[in-house]
């Protein structure tokens, strides 16, 4: 009899709820950050909210700057090209313990469904033609899904864009 008093108690603490708030490790990382990026922009406000760049590379004008987003539990670079002080676009390379479905549901909301959808092997691109700018996500899933990058890049600019520069050196191997 006396070990049933032990053991009832035991037993009713063990299977109390625990009310615990989970929450995605990007819980607090807000789209609205990449509005500091957009092309058209000046630099000179990138520069007070997020400190110098590190210069990548200049060709002729531009310049390919790199930013660090950081925060509490993320850290990642924005590549950002600039000329005469004025953004041209940039390429956002997305931690991968970002969850997908709510980094994807933000860019919804913000701009309605995408234009084009292509999945090549476990890889997804997703753009959103809103002229004068396109928007490129890029997703993949194995176990779970979690973005790849995030890009916004002037439609009428005469310069390459970052992705383009990208896809061009990783064609040149």
């Amino acid at each position: 009899m006396f070990k049933l008093f032990i053991i009832v108690p035991c037993l009713l603490l063990k299977f109390q709820p625990l009310n615990a708030k989970v929450e995605a490790p990007n819980y607090s990382f807000n789209n609205d950050t990449f509005e500091d990026f957009k092309p058209g922009k000046s630099i000179k406000e990138l520069d007070k909210k997020f400190g110098a760049p590190e210069e990548m590379s200049k060709d002729r004008q531009v310049r390919t700057l790199r930013y660090n987003i950081s925060h509490v539990r993320y850290k990642f670079p924005v590549l950002v090209q600039e000329q005469d002080g004025v953004i041209l676009d940039f390429h956002a390379r997305l931690p991968s313990y970002f969850l997908h479905d709510t980094f994807f549901k933000g860019l919804r909301d913000k701009l309605g469904k995408q234009d084009n959808y292509k999945k090549t092997g476990e890889e997804a691109y997703y753009t959103w033609e809103k002229p004068p700018l396109r928007h490129i996500y890029s997703a993949a899933c194995t176990i779970t899904c979690f973005p790849i990058f995030y890009a916004v890049q002037n439609i009428e600019a005469d310069e390459p864009s970052i992705n383009e520069k990208m896809k061009k050196a990783n064609s040149a191997k």
